[in-house]
């Protein structure tokens, strides 16, 4: 098969990337990078004394347990090394184009960096809030470009990559041996491998995150993505494909799918309910260290007609446009990209590094889930960043309800409508 050539060939790939972080040449940068940062850091007494003045205002959506992490292991050495103080603002994802905007009205320099997911970019690029630092940052060779070309518009560096995040997936190995199954590498494969469940236990228990908004949005991006399907187009014949074959595989599905979200995923397997579904990194933390449950084990996933394909949701940096502090801001934001720095948040909250060579302390039982999330990278995509996307999310999850779970047959006429819901967005924002 096409793609699992493909998965070989990413695995390879990865595998000569940590060959290579022990070569000279990439000690070399990385001495190189140490040495600019303890130039940057003690580069006399007046640069010191200016940096001392320095306080920059990061603007992150974070829980309180993350703000500990960024507090005492981020902020506390940066602080200590270069004098620069950081103040952390909690800010949701939804309201930083607003607030940016309305700062840029007033004239105002209240935040320096900022910190969303990808899917609110289009608004903070249409309104010019992010500063140009094409030319004036480094963004690290142990950064894969799938990670930040897609977020360089108009062949500018505005953002730089934080924290990717990409599902794999997660099924019980006790059970499957029980029913003489391995784990689907094709949809005609998940869907074998769901009948059978249903018709050994009379419930289904494969489970697909269906619960109306960005969790339903994200499995159906991977399913069209992986038959060829483009979901800014949804009536094309990969879309068609998709749509039609998640119709065929629902009614052996886990009912609880319609409510399934992350954390329902985690639920349904800590509590032996489903025995496979698709979940973020974080899920092996939940279930398998937490919850004790060590009959689950992960792998990269299967793969549609086009081969496999993967969701990232990646969070970015950018500096705010007219800073005063601009030089400052991109000292910390190399410094966020840093070696260090990327361990700290994969070691302390299992966050997926942006690096290929920041993987901490792993312990013996997180390594084989470690392998499938920097594997499962190598096929990630960000959602399609675009001024309507609203308008495109709407429009998945709509034609869901009325394909897969309502069974409408007419799939094509159905997507057929919602492209043009879609088309009539993109006319009215001017694309």
């Amino acid at each position: 098969m096409k793609s699992r050539a493909l998965v070989t060939a990413a695995a390879a790939v990865m595998t000569a990337a940590f060959a290579l972080t022990g070569c000279s040449g990439g000690a070399s940068k990385a001495e190189t990078t140490k040495a600019n940062e303890a130039s940057k850091a003690d580069g006399g007494q007046e640069t010191a004394k200016e940096k001392k003045d320095v306080t920059l205002n990061f603007a992150i959506p974070l829980a309180e347990e993350e703000w500990q992490v960024f507090r005492e292991d981020v902020f506390k050495p940066f602080e200590e090394q270069t004098g620069i103080k950081i103040n952390g603002i909690q800010m949701e994802n939804k309201d930083m184009e607003n607030k940016l905007d309305a700062l840029k009205q007033a004239g105002k320099h209240e935040i320096d960096i900022f910190a969303p997911s990808t899917v609110y970019l289009p608004g903070i690029i249409d309104k010019d809030l992010a500063e140009d630092l094409t030319g004036g940052i480094e963004i690290p060779d142990s950064i894969p470009e799938n990670l930040y070309k897609e977020f360089q518009f108009d062949s500018k560096v505005q953002f730089v990559p934080l924290r990717p995040n990409v599902q794999t997936n997660y099924y019980y190995k006790d059970k499957f041996e029980k029913y003489g199954l391995e784990a689907p590498k094709t949809w005609d494969e998940l869907l074998n491998v769901a009948k059978k469940l249903y018709e050994e236990e009379g419930v289904g228990r494969v489970a697909i995150q269906a619960n109306s908004g960005s969790a339903l949005t994200i499995t159906s991006l991977e399913f069209i993505r992986s038959a060829g399907g483009d979901p800014l187009v949804l009536n094309d014949e990969g879309s068609v494909k998709a749509f039609t074959f998640l119709q065929e595989l629902w009614p052996y599905l886990s009912p609880e799918s319609k409510r399934a979200d992350f954390n329902v995923i985690n639920e349904l397997l800590a509590t032996e309910s489903i025995y496979y579904g698709a979940n973020w990194p974080y899920c092996a933390t939940v279930v398998v260290k937490d919850g004790g449950k060590d009959q689950v084990v992960s792998y990269v996933g299967f793969e549609g007609p086009e081969g496999i394909s993967k969701v990232t949701t990646t969070t970015v940096m950018g500096i705010v446009n007219g800073t005063p502090n601009k030089e400052e801001a991109v000292q910390f934001l190399e410094y966020l990209m840093s070696e260090e720095v990327q361990n700290t948040l994969f070691s302390k909250l299992g966050w997926a590094p942006a690096r290929s060579d920041a993987f901490g302390e792993i312990e013996e039982w997180q390594k084989p889930f470690v392998e499938d999330v920097q594997e499962a990278l190598q096929f990630a995509q960000s959602r399609p960043i675009v001024p309507y996307w609203s308008d495109v999310d709407k429009a998945i999850n709509d034609a869901f309800k009325d394909i897969v779970i309502d069974g409408n047959k007419d799939v094509q006429g159905t997507l057929d409508k919602y492209h043009d819901q879609i088309e009539a967005a993109k006319a009215q924002k001017g694309e």
